[in-house]
């Protein structure tokens, strides 16, 4: 079963407030007005990255993310919760001022682990940097290759570790495009300097970052926002302290920022596309620890199969989620999606304008659109 879109009105209004605080109601011109609007975007997966930008910046392809890489209006790190994220160059290295303390202690262990200590972790530093400086790049290949070279084994997860490590230090981040689903290495000074406006005090950055997050997802609680960042809760009531009345109640505990705090009663947005067809991490559903004011318990196992951490795409009515998809390797120039709708009352129809939205951003022509089973549309 599938959450009810028409019983609650209040969940009607949460919903429509967070599709057009995340940017999918009327769209954002650029790649890098998205990372501003949602200060960091998950990105572990590229490929799927690529999609989450994508789907909020009408007429754009894959070039044009792989644009604002290379042209750096976008950094792409492990700014928090372990995870790698595009996010605002301005904004890396003060949150990750914020983050790497915590992160580094979870990890501790899993460096024991693999034998990561100091003096391992200074020589792969070293190597690293100079393999990297001058302005050059490094696949993840060729910097393990190095490593090994000088007698540094990167077996198993200890390759990970170390440029993970290095990254949570602020010393590499990733750099221009090298494949679609990979980038290079650089050294983060080189690729992207810090500049004298960049946020230095510690309650300065969880005010902007607390922003951040109410404009981007809003509206969001406290909670939502310890959650999503890694922080401690007492680090998140302090940046609503810090955010001031840029911020304000929008219902409950929940926050939006004040500049789209709603007059009156939320109503259903209108004048954008109400159909949205989603990448697997996209910020809608993975944003929030709490899911259910779009996605039932039931619908999110579906989601998340086997609750393995891999999330499947998803397809969006109305702020509800009704569905998952499925897209085959391209063949002679197109590309079949098979789709998993949660409900009998799904109609394939009204995904199609979405469908043909995603294939011309891959640049690719869209082949069949099936439903399996008896949810199948003639």
């Amino acid at each position: 079963m599938t959450t009810d879109v028409s019983s609650d009105p209040a969940t009607l209004a949460l919903r429509s407030a967070r599709l057009a605080a995340q940017g999918l109601g009327r769209g954002l011109a650029t790649p890098r007005d998205v990372v501003e609007r949602l200060v960091c975007v998950q990105a572990q997966d590229l490929a799927a990255a690529k999609w989450v930008l994508g789907a909020r910046v009408p007429g754009s392809h894959e070039t044009t993310i792989d644009a604002a890489i290379d042209d750096r209006s976008l950094l792409r790190s492990w700014p928090m919760r372990g995870t790698l994220h595009f996010v605002a160059p301005e904004m890396l290295r003060p949150i990750l001022g914020l983050t790497s303390g915590r992160l580094m202690q979870r990890a501790a262990k899993n460096h024991r682990d693999e034998g990561i200590d100091d003096a391992v972790h200074g020589a792969a530093r070293a190597i690293a940097v100079r393999e990297l400086e001058g302005g050059r790049s490094a696949s993840r290949d060729e910097l393990q290759a190095a490593w090994e070279a000088a007698g540094i084994p990167i077996t198993g997860q200890r390759g990970y570790h170390l440029i993970w490590r290095l990254a949570i230090e602020g010393v590499l981040c990733c750099g221009p495009i090298d494949t679609r689903a990979r980038q290079r290495f650089v050294l983060l000074d080189e690729w992207s300097p810090a500049r004298s406006s960049d946020p230095d005090d510690p309650d300065e950055t969880l005010a902007r970052l607390f922003v951040g997050y109410a404009r981007g997802h809003g509206p969001v609680t406290v909670h939502d926002f310890a959650w999503w960042t890694g922080l401690t809760v007492t680090q998140a009531r302090t940046a609503v302290a810090a955010a001031g009345d840029a911020v304000v109640a929008f219902s409950g505990d929940r926050h939006v920022v004040a500049e789209s705090a709603p007059e009156s009663e939320p109503q259903p947005a209108t004048g954008g596309p109400s159909r949205h067809v989603l990448a697997p991490f996209d910020e809608y559903f993975l944003g929030y620890p709490d899911r259910t004011a779009f996605c039932s318990a039931e619908d999110g196992l579906r989601v998340v199969p086997g609750k393995n951490g891999l999330f499947l795409p998803i397809l969006v009515a109305d702020g509800e989620v009704v569905g998952t998809w499925r897209r085959s390797p391209e063949r002679r120039g197109a590309t079949a999606v098979e789709v998993s709708p949660f409900g009998a009352g799904f109609e394939l129809a009204e995904f199609m304008p979405a469908f043909g939205r995603w294939a011309d951003f891959w640049s690719t022509s869209l082949g069949e659109v099936t439903v399996p089973g008896a949810f199948e549309k003639g």
